[in-house]
């Protein structure tokens, strides 16, 4: 989201919001005159609240603070005092920033541009880059006193905050997030490729994966849950069904030609169907990876995924080389 105004219409150097996230890393809030010649960003960095500033011949970089991506409610303050920038947190100080040169000049004059879930600078001029998106609800705004209109062209959700969040991640049934298998190494031969993801399977409904060659052609695997039977579905050449009314875990393991599929304690084995490409060469090559639905066709994923792993490590959809913006990446509603 972001918003613009006349520097000579501002009453107020202090903005106030309540603020709520499970998400490590992100932009919180950016404002910059100039068109982007200062600049100002408070992000998440693991958790961490930071603080980077563009003015002039200054750069400047701070982290410090309480946690705040704990899933509670946040009472945040930012205002300019003087030569200080000060982050307030729930009625105390967290963060006090400094700069001073003789080169910066008050300017009330043109424009102040502001945003929420992402920045307007490029991502070069950052002192400590990092991934601006931000899986985040901030409601209670006070914005340097302006009533301007915001355009909702950013990730950070200000109109549906879920009443309770829990950890995971949550498709909606409007988008999926899709990945080239060359960013998951296999380690070995022998131990394959491993996808485990958990959830209550019998609460989704739609695509859980897709796996398929990145031409965007049919995929070679998929695994549904079907809510008005209650099954999981593997396809891969041919469907295999499992009732999924009582399942919270899910594990593929590819091979060579073979395929383990576990689901809770009841475990597949399936050979290569005979059109199917040797996996893991594909793996290796690049092939389309995709959570929550297909490249192509198919419904998409309506669920809560609440841990998704490859190799045993847990997989940040904020790296996917594709998330639609309704998909939300570390929050489910609870």
């Amino acid at each position: 989201m972001q918003t613009r105004a006349n520097l000579s219409e501002l009453r107020s150097i202090k903005s106030t919001f309540e603020f709520r996230t499970l998400d490590p890393e992100g932009a919180v809030f950016y404002g910059d005159t100039k068109d982007g010649e200062d600049w100002f960003v408070l992000s998440l960095r693991d958790g961490f609240p930071e603080m980077q500033i563009g003015k002039a011949d200054i750069l400047v970089s701070a982290l410090g603070g309480p946690k705040l991506n704990d899933g509670k409610w946040h009472l945040l303050g930012l205002s300019s005092l003087g030569k200080f920038v000060v982050l307030e947190v729930d009625g105390s100080n967290a963060l006090v920033v400094g700069l001073e040169s003789k080169k910066t000049q008050e300017d009330l004059e043109g424009q102040i541009r502001l945003a929420l879930g992402g920045i307007l600078v490029n991502e070069a001029k950052l002192v400590n880059p990092f991934r601006p998106d931000l899986d985040a609800c901030i409601r209670k705004g006070s914005w340097l006193n302006l009533n301007t209109p915001w355009e909702t062209n950013l990730a950070v959700d200000t109109s549906s905050c879920y009443l309770d969040i829990k950890p995971g991640s949550y498709f909606p049934g409007s988008g999926l997030a899709s990945f080239n298998t060359s960013a998951f190494p296999i380690e070995t031969e022998e131990s394959g490729v491993k996808i485990e993801i958990l959830g209550e399977f019998a609460k989704m409904n739609g695509t859980i994966l897709s796996i398929g060659s990145p031409s965007g052609e049919g995929p070679w695997l998929t695994v549904e849950v079907n809510n008005n039977t209650e099954n999981v579905i593997l396809t891969w050449g041919k469907p295999l069904s499992t009732a999924a009314l009582s399942c919270k875990r899910l594990v593929l393991t590819l091979f060579k030609n073979t395929l383990k599929f576990v689901l809770d304690e009841r475990e597949s084995v399936l050979s290569s169907p005979e059109s199917m490409p040797d996996l893991l060469t594909s793996w290796r090559k690049g092939v389309t990876l995709v959570f929550g639905g297909r490249q192509v066709g198919g419904e998409y994923l309506q669920g809560c995924l609440e841990k998704i792993q490859i190799h045993g490590k847990n997989v940040d959809l904020d790296t996917a080389v594709v998330k639609d913006t309704s998909v939300s990446s570390f929050s489910c509603p609870a």
